[in-house]
């Protein structure tokens, strides 16, 4: 089981991450296209998407570890996962009612929390048929946005095999489409509160050792998560903020605005390259109780 002590401080931090030729997060109800904001023309990516990332390199890296098990994974049922905890108290499951025995629903709540690693850090609603509760999760991102505006390209592909023998006859060869940011560096906000994770009665244990996980996952996950459709993604910057409580010393704003992104002097038009920007972090002046840290 991974260490049970929960973390008791807060944590604001800035992430930074480019994409090269791919798509980074597609909008299915756009045809796959890049996500943008219509207004701005700059890039998006949403949290979801960072969030299935980490989740995706927790599972490959602590793989079948107890206290690890990923609750949103591909094809999971979840109510399968619930009468696990139900299980293990030995009791079954009022279907009909959909309401956990108030005996024990804290319990089944807090053996979620022990066993998968994403409920105990992004939290979730459990409260189906098979009641286990819902939590609030100590870890929350924005949406990611491009710096510049982007300029989605639509390529032609075509595929050399076919599909039957049909096909095969008529010499049919298919084409399809393939949509790609030439280049763009987004920056996405990311928020950890000490509170929802050791509050005695609704925190969910997300622990120092969870806390080390994420970073890890932060700096490494694009390395585990390459496709023909993302191109070439990079973690570029993680610039955290901590607090010495787990209310927090500072505003969040008042610290991430600290980092700013700028072209480099020298820089390209339209940037082609993370060091066509210049990436500075304001430290003079840190408000009492708050250290910075650069992770990446």
């Amino acid at each position: 089981m991974p260490d049970p002590t929960p973390i008791y401080k807060r944590y604001d931090f800035v992430f930074l991450f480019d994409v090269r030729n791919g798509n980074p997060n597609g909008d299915p109800d756009a045809g796959n296209m890049p996500r943008m904001d219509p207004e701005t023309g700059r890039g998006l990516v949403t949290d979801v998407a960072i969030k299935r990332k980490i989740r995706n390199y927790v599972a490959m890296a602590r793989g079948d570890a107890p206290g690890y098990d990923i609750y949103m994974r591909d094809g999971a049922v979840l109510n399968v996962e619930h009468r696990k905890a139900y299980a293990h108290f030995k009791i079954e499951p009022d279907t009909k009612s959909k309401k956990a025995p108030k005996d024990k629903a804290q319990e089944l709540t807090r053996w979620m929390c022990d066993n998968f690693f994403d409920i105990r850090t992004f939290g979730a609603v459990m409260s189906t048929e098979v009641n286990a509760g819902q939590v609030r999760g100590p870890l929350q991102f924005t949406f990611a946005e491009s710096i510049d505006p982007i300029v989605p390209m639509e390529i032609s592909i075509t595929r050399s095999s076919v599909t039957n023998e049909k096909d095969a006859e008529k010499n049919d060869r298919t084409m399809g489409r393939k949509h790609i940011v030439p280049y763009g560096l987004y920056r996405a906000h990311g928020f950890i509160s000490g509170r929802l994770a050791n509050d005695a009665k609704k925190g969910t244990g997300f622990s120092e050792a969870d806390l080390a996980l994420v970073w890890e996952a932060l700096a490494n996950m694009f390395d585990h998560d390459r496709a023909a459709a993302r191109g070439e993604m990079n973690a570029r910057a993680l610039v955290v903020f901590q607090h010495d409580s787990d209310i927090g010393n500072a505003p969040a704003h008042t610290l991430l605005d600290r980092v700013r992104v700028g072209h480099a002097d020298n820089c390209q038009v339209p940037a082609r390259s993370f060091a066509d920007y210049e990436v500075t972090v304001d430290e003079a002046g840190l408000p009492g109780g708050i250290t910075l840290q650069r992770l990446i």
